[in-house]
This record gives C-alpha cells, structure tokens and sequence, in this order.
C-alpha cells in the first residue's frame, strides 16, 4: 500500500469520496462536490465557448478588425447574431423578457430544419440502401434474412409513427410489429448507456484503489 502524495490526487479522490456520499444520503458534503462540479463545467464552457466561437467569430471581426480585412457588408451581418446573443439576456429583465423567443425560435427552427433531413438520411434512407444494396445479399441466406429484418424493421418503425390513419388492420399490425424493434432498440440502447456508466464507476474505483491509495497496481 502506497498512499499518494500528490495534492491534486487528494482533491479528485475526495471530490470522488463526496460525489459517492449521496449513496449513503443527501448531506452537504455531496451539496458542496455537486455544486462545484456544476460551477467548474459552466466555467469551463463559457470560456470554450468565448475563445473558440465568440471572440474569433463575432467580437473580432466586428469590433476588431478593420474594413480591409472584413468588408462593410460582413460586419453588418454579424450584427444580426450578435443581436440574438443579446436576446438571450432579456431573460433577467421581466418588462422585455418576452425578447428571448426570437433566438430561441431561430435555433429551434434552424435546428430542426439541419437535423431532420441529417436524421432522415441517416437513419432511414442509408438504413434502406444497406438492406437492399448488401453484397452477396442473395448468396447467402443468413445476410438476405438479416436484410429483410433490418428492412420490415425501419418500415414498421416509421409506419408506428404515421397518425393520419388510425391504426387498424395491416397497418395495426404493422404498427405493433414496429413497437417491438423500438423497444428492441430502447433496449439495446438503455444497455449500451448501462456499460458505458458502469465504465465509469470502474475507472473511479480503480483511481481511489490504485491512483490515491496505491492498494492495486
């Protein structure tokens, strides 16, 4: 057993001894590593989000840059993003908060607008290329079943969503054959997301037990 003497070790295994307290019961101790946390990743992306998108992108060549390197025609559109940004702080002022719906409505609407057709390509139209266009897919019989899976899979999983018809008949069927593959990919999903924290609790015990009180090697 070889304790660590390294301060910055301290700290992270009792900020990791804090967090780990909650299991016992809610107490200040946990109050205090939850709240630090929190204000150190807030920190931490208002500062990533100021030199690496602000400043360069906005405040720089729109306060900073003269006419010879962004034109006249630029630094009044910038205005515009900038103006948004400002929306945002109208949040904090009750007589003008009502201000904060129109950068909202922007990011919400340009932001569905980029990620559906993403989303549309992504996971239904590539989905249906793999299963047609699949090598070999008629050469062996294990790859055209899994085809055809996959296939009656996406179709059923889209028609479950289709409520301009009620759901009878074919399309009933069709239906609760899609909640299965959803629940199927829920699953497998809720799994995934299960090893991926338990990860996590391993690479924690394994820095109390190795890194700080030198117990393991």
């Amino acid at each position: 057993m070889h304790v660590s003497t390294n301060i910055l070790t301290w700290v992270a295994a009792i900020l990791t001894i804090g967090i780990f307290s909650f299991l016992w019961k809610d107490n200040p101790f946990y109050k205090f590593c939850e709240h630090l946390f929190v204000g150190v990743s807030v920190g931490y992306t208002i500062a990533l989000t100021w030199y690496n998108s602000v400043y360069p992108d906005l405040f720089n060549p729109l306060f900073l840059s003269p006419l010879s390197e962004v034109s006249l025609g630029n630094k009044l559109l910038l205005i515009i993003p900038l103006i948004l940004g400002l929306c945002y702080f109208c949040r904090f002022i009750p007589k003008v908060s009502w201000l904060i719906r129109f950068p909202m409505a922007f990011v919400l609407g340009w932001g569905m607008g980029a990620a559906i057709p993403a989303m549309f390509q992504t996971y239904i139209v590539k989905q249906m290329q793999g299963t047609f266009l699949t090598p070999g897919i008629f050469a062996r019989w294990d790859v055209l079943l899994w085809a055809l899976i996959s296939f009656v899979g996406v179709v059923c999983s889209v028609l479950y969503f289709f409520f301009s018809k009620e759901h009878k008949g074919a399309l009933k069927v069709a239906s609760e054959t899609g909640i299965v593959f959803l629940m199927v990919g829920f699953g497998a999903s809720f799994g995934y997301t299960v090893m991926a924290r338990m990860s996590l609790l391993i690479g924690r015990f394994q820095f109390v037990l190795r890194d700080w009180l030198g117990v393991i090697k």
